[in-house]
């Protein structure tokens, strides 16, 4: 039973690393993108729409809408 628990607890550590890995792969591949000033406005716009995006979602999804 010790090794069921054992095995369970390596689950988290398991999770935490695979997010980390995917940042990080992601992170490498938008990081040349920086060095043009184009495509930084373009890529920075991006990301302020996708957290926009999510924001708004979630804040409907949630009802948090004072409205």
């Amino acid at each position: 039973m010790q090794d069921f628990f054992e095995n369970v607890s390596r689950y988290p550590r398991y999770l935490i690393s695979l997010i980390l890995g995917i940042f990080f792969a992601l992170f490498e591949r938008l990081n040349p993108l920086w060095k043009n000033p184009l495509t930084a406005i373009a890529l920075a716009g991006m990301l302020v729409g996708i957290f926009a995006f999510l924001y708004f979602t979630l804040e409907a999804m949630l009802g948090l809408n004072a409205a």
